[in-house]
């Protein structure tokens, strides 16, 4: 579509100060702040920790570039702070985002074009404006040059192109995902005067001009990262940032070794962390300070859906070829014996893709859901149509015999039988397993795995590799098996192709750790994002569910809803939570007098 088209096309419009999927929003146009924020939320302080997630390129371990929008290097937590993106999220909604860049939104009436009105005061962080040009240029290079997941995510998107400096129009192709205006509008706004003299593709220690509530600081690589708040930030008094970006510093630390980093925040090296071993949470918080309060823990809810965790079977390999090869590698893995006797028994078993969510199938498929299902029947097994695959339950004594004598079943209907003590392939190759790791924690979880896998008479070895091996051998591809973790939003859509579609198992740098490569799973995926109502959508989700779910792309482990945190007392925070995130740092703010009382104390 030419732009000229699009203008004409967006004569018949809706104008809107949000976006959302289904074009629900819960605040008016004229909302003042988020209702989980304090909007009088003092500002100062510092806010540090052992960032709990990551994005793209970005590694929890170390880190050695500050562009993390590209595949190359190892980029540092916490970037995204730096940049100013079209509209945000709001906490408490499946998918609805507000104006931050962007004032107000004017799409046309089949959803292909989008005009996002660039408010007039909206800066870099050197004083020159931020103009339509600069989004136009971000989300051009993002879709030419980004990480392999950016552009993916943009293929339906045809153009953006701005009207002089006040207003883009982007322009999407018939049949787009459902989700993509949403994921163009909460990318990072490069300036392009900046990237006129330097290369965008390059990995590089230079902090890029930003224009979001944050500027890097100081910084060691592999070390730690310090990000300045802004204190003139053109954005602070928005809605949308009031009572958020409350600390003059954020400060992300690294730590190789999960023992040392919990010694460290002990010790008041860090203020806060989330907790992600069971057995540290269990048994290691009853050090000085958290008995004297100076220490602080909690459960908080987590409503998101908590999607997969377990070990991916990298199915690109021919020798895991067979679903009924993958099958048994989930009958010799005992989650209960793991669960009690590692984990003090904190986790309970994940079973789907879109685990503790209302788009998990459970039990047989009802009538919409068979309507979609139907017309692979032949194409996909015949479990499919019976209730949605569950993992074994196992006794719990670590010698669960009938389970693996079912395992032992499905390897000899695969034509993987035993020859002095080994399992081979039916072309006489020995079954074989390399479980790539980056973390020694991790190991113990492993071990009753392998012998289980040893009785059925396969060979199973760990690789420890360092974090950037690690990653670049995941991009790669180069592993058996490995453990991964990815969740969806409540309302998912082009996301799914990154992580399960044929296009995306050959994309180097993918999401589809395990080659996932089925017409029937990118049709379902086509589907989902098709979907116009929410319960058309949740139904779509199920159907997938199931077929993913019948292939045995993995071994589930376990999920938890909600999170464990502690903290040093030296935080205010607001006494409601967003059902959709954790809020920590966001809407989090430092006391002063609790955070002298604790300095003094220490």
């Amino acid at each position: 579509m030419q732009c000229a088209d699009a203008e004409q096309d967006i004569e018949s419009h809706v104008e809107s100060h949000g976006l959302s999927a289904f074009g629900d929003l819960a605040y008016p146009a004229d909302f003042q702040h988020f209702r989980y924020v304090n909007p009088d939320a003092p500002k100062g302080g510092t806010f540090s920790q052992i960032g709990p997630n990551q994005q793209y390129n970005q590694n929890f371990l170390t880190f050695d570039s500050l562009n993390s929008y590209i595949l190359k290097g190892d980029a540092a937590q916490g970037m995204e702070l730096t940049f100013a993106t079209l509209m945000v999220r709001s906490g408490d909604e499946p998918d609805a985002m507000y104006g931050l860049a962007a004032q107000k939104v004017v799409r046309s009436a089949d959803g292909l074009t989008y005009r996002f009105l660039i408010r007039p005061n909206a800066r870099f962080h050197d004083g020159s404006p931020l103009t339509a040009r600069d989004v136009a240029f971000s989300l051009t290079i993002l879709k030419a040059k980004g990480h392999p997941l950016i552009a993916q995510s943009l293929r339906d998107m045809a153009s953006a192109v701005a009207n002089e400096d006040a207003s883009v129009t982007v322009t999407f192709a018939p049949k787009r995902a459902r989700d993509v205006p949403l994921f163009v509008a909460g990318l990072p706004i490069f300036s392009r005067a900046y990237y006129a003299s330097k290369k965008f593709d390059e990995s590089t220690l230079d902090a890029p001009l930003g224009s979001g509530a944050y500027k890097v600081g100081r910084f060691d690589p592999g070390r730690y990262i310090e990000y300045e708040r802004v204190k003139d930030w053109w954005g602070a008094d928005l809605p949308v940032a009031r009572g958020q970006n409350n600390f003059d510093s954020i400060r992300f630390e690294y730590y190789r070794d999960r023992e040392v980093g919990f010694e460290a925040f002990t010790a008041g090296d860090y203020l806060f962390r989330e907790e992600f071993t069971s057995r540290t949470w269990k048994t290691r918080y009853t050090f000085p300070a958290l008995r004297d309060g100076r220490v602080k823990r909690d459960t908080i809810p987590d409503d998101t859906p908590s999607g997969a965790q377990g070990w991916f079977i990298n199915t690109r390999r021919k020798k895991f070829a067979d679903a009924r090869l993958r099958e048994a590698f989930n009958n010799a893995f005992d989650f209960e014996w793991t669960n009690k006797t590692i984990m003090y028994g904190c986790y309970e078993r994940t079973v789907s893709v879109f685990q503790n969510s209302e788009m998990m199938a459970v039990g047989k498929p009802g009538a919409a859901e068979l309507a979609l299902l139907e017309p692979f029947r032949g194409r996909v097994a015949d479990s499919v149509f019976g209730n949605a695959y569950v993992p074994p339950v196992t006794d719990g004594t670590g010698d669960d015999r009938p389970m693996l004598r079912h395992a032992v079943a499905l390897l000899e209907e695969a034509g993987c039988m035993i020859r002095n003590g080994k399992r081979l392939l039916p072309d006489g190759e020995p079954v074989t397993i390399e479980f790539l790791l980056d973390e020694p924690e991790f190991e113990p979880h492993h071990m009753a795995f392998i012998k289980n896998l040893a009785i059925l008479g396969i060979d199973a070895t760990i690789r420890l590799v360092d974090p950037v091996q690690y990653r670049a051998r995941l991009d790669d591809f180069d592993f058996d098996m490995t453990v991964d973790r990815f969740g969806f939003s409540a309302t998912p859509g082009d996301s799914l192709r990154s992580f399960f579609s044929s296009r995306a198992a050959a994309l180097k740098g993918s999401n589809n750790i395990a080659g996932i490569a089925d017409p029937v799973v990118d049709s379902l995926i086509e589907t989902v994002i098709a979907a116009d109502t929410r319960p058309a959508l949740v139904t779509a989700c199920r159907a997938l569910d199931r077929v993913i779910r019948a292939g045995h792309y993995w071994v589930p482990q376990w999920y938890k809803p909600s999170h464990w945190i502690a903290y040093w007392d030296a935080f205010g925070r607001p006494p409601a939570q967003p059902r959709y995130f954790r809020g920590i740092p966001d809407t989090w703010w430092s006391d002063a007098v609790k955070a002298a009382k604790m300095q003094k104390a220490k």
